[in-house]
């Protein structure tokens, strides 16, 4: 099994992401749309001795999307942390944009995670179990940021979809609803962030939560807390 199948690899969570939650020498999926941005993570867990398989797509697509998933699957493994970070983020404002261009944006915040998840769920739960962790966002709705906001309370719904029909056969899925800028060095630093996602792969079935929101203290908003 790979250690972690991770959908939108970039330098921010995505990269703090392999640093905390692959120990040295796991095999690891890669999903970027671009590998400008993936490489760099790809070539730090080969130094660390981790087989890792990488993949470009569009999330957007579910062809692309889906292509991508079987390959790395095929290559590493079924995954025991599944984590969809790709997110589509713009400041627009109400009736900006056309209906194109939000589809488009619920498409990468929404659908993408719904197609990965539900490709590789039933696998997981097949083989034992494991963790599924959506990168949320934007705790309130705020009017700057329309289609993000949508996209983001979407996350939040289809989270609570997930766990309801995957927790029976084993698969914890949760949220991070990350309330702020990423960037290191301040309370949204991307490892301690990823600090988050580690802590839910690690907690017992009778002790899940499927929902955290990370101020920057990592308060817990658990929809069922142990």
């Amino acid at each position: 099994m790979a250690s972690l199948i991770l959908v939108g690899a970039g330098p921010g969570i995505g990269a703090a992401l392999t640093r905390r939650c692959v120990d040295d020498g796991e095999p690891v999926g890669l999903i970027a749309r671009s590998s400008a941005s993936m490489d760099p993570i790809a070539e730090a867990l080969v130094a660390r001795g981790s087989p890792v398989a990488t993949r470009t797509a569009d999330v957007a697509d579910e062809r692309s999307l889906g292509a991508a998933l079987e390959g790395l699957v095929e290559q590493v493994g079924v995954p025991e942390l599944l984590v969809y970070n790709a997110g589509l983020i713009r400041a627009d404002q109400p009736g900006e944009l056309g209906y194109d261009e939000h589809l488009h944006a619920f498409s990468v915040n929404v659908l993408g995670a719904l197609a990965t998840v539900s490709r590789l769920a039933p696998a997981m739960a097949e083989g034992g179990g494991g963790t599924v962790v959506i990168t949320g966002g934007m705790p309130r709705p705020v009017s700057s940021h329309v289609s993000l906001s949508l996209g983001k309370a979407g996350v939040r719904a289809l989270t609570a979809m997930l766990a309801e029909r995957y927790g029976p056969a084993g698969v914890h899925v949760a949220t991070v609803t990350v309330a702020g800028a990423v960037s290191p060095g301040w309370e949204f630093d991307p490892d301690e962030i990823a600090a988050v996602y580690r802590t839910l792969h690690e907690q017992s079935a009778d002790a899940w939560d499927h929902e955290v929101t990370y101020t920057g203290r990592a308060t817990w908003l658990g929809l069922a807390t142990g």
